[in-house]
């Protein structure tokens, strides 16, 4: 298994893997992604980015990366459902392979998960299945964890209970903050993300019974370990 940055596997895919990144601040993640499709680490296009939010940093990313992106105001919805069925008619129209959520501060709808099974990504700042939902750096640091860590994950219904794909460990330190944490964390998502979409791209991975199979093996409950 591949174990560097963005690392191309061998495999050329037999079409061009065509992703939308939903974001919704700064855009970080998908910096990283845009590096390694630029330098040709990742295979494919990213066809769109979509934000919930006019005022995310992440629309600055994608407009110097001559990258198309709408925004779609959740705030101008009635409701959840109302929302997310917009937000699939905008990304559809897109014709993506991979949907990648790249920091997308929204709960999803059972009907939007369900109409991109097996083709919809999220990365979590704690080693799952332990600490899903917020404040994950200070919860680890509250019980005295001696590491923290991101998680890579296929999306299912349940709140980042989706079956892991890869994780990458962060010691915590005596002198940690959540932000000093954070911040280590961030950088190993950077790593094991576009990593993750790679072996997507490459055919070598499927979301198969609500399990992530790697290279035909199913991966273990915590997904792959990063590095080796």
């Amino acid at each position: 298994m591949p174990d560097t940055l963005c690392t191309s596997g061998s495999n050329k895919p037999p079409a061009e893997t065509r992703y939308v990144i939903l974001i919704s601040g700064s855009g970080s993640n998908l910096q990283a992604f845009i590096d390694c499709v630029q330098r040709g680490a990742l295979s494919g296009q990213i066809a769109a980015v979509v934000s919930n939010r006019a005022d995310a940093g992440g629309l600055q990313r994608a407009s110097a990366a001559n990258i198309a992106s709408e925004v779609l105001d959740h705030r101008a919805f009635p409701s959840r459902e109302e929302f997310d069925a917009q937000l699939t008619q905008v990304i559809d129209r897109y014709q993506p392979d991979l949907v990648i959520l790249a920091g997308f501060m929204r709960i999803l709808t059972p009907a939007f998960v369900n109409h991109y099974q097996g083709r919809l990504m999220n990365v979590h700042p704690s080693l799952l299945p332990n600490y899903p939902g917020l404040n994950t750096h200070q919860r680890a640091i509250e019980a005295g964890d001696s590491h923290g860590g991101a998680t890579v994950h296929f999306v299912t219904e349940q709140l980042d209970g989706g079956p892991p794909i890869i994780q990458a460990s962060v010691a915590i330190v005596r002198e940690d903050s959540p932000a000093t944490l954070a911040a280590r964390t961030l950088q190993c998502e950077h790593i094991i993300y576009p990593m993750a979409a790679q072996w997507f791209a490459e055919g070598r991975l499927q979301l198969d019974n609500q399990c992530a199979v790697l290279d035909k093996q199913t991966l273990p409950v915590n997904g792959y370990q990063y590095p080796a």
